[in-house]
């Protein structure tokens, strides 16, 4: 897929990657794209991704995910 963007002066100092990577963070953040996806629509491997998303102050793991996983813990590690 190639996309055409205008030079505007928001982007203008950003490289292809960087806009890549941009682009997959937001997809990310918006519940549009998984990890792994985002990772390889950025070019980058899961760690670099979700070392970009920590920078970015995107949350790795939902609330709602958090909370399925206690839960499953406590099913399976009853108190």
């Amino acid at each position: 897929m190639t996309i055409e963007l205008p030079d505007v002066p928001a982007t203008e100092d950003l490289s292809p990657e960087d806009l890549r990577l941009e682009l997959a963070c937001a997809l990310f953040a918006q519940h549009k794209v998984s990890s792994i996806a985002g990772a390889r629509l950025a070019g980058v491997d899961l760690f670099s991704f979700q070392r970009a998303l920590g920078e970015r102050g995107i949350d790795i793991v939902t609330a709602k995910q958090l909370a399925e996983d206690v839960e499953t813990l406590n099913h399976l590690f009853p108190s």
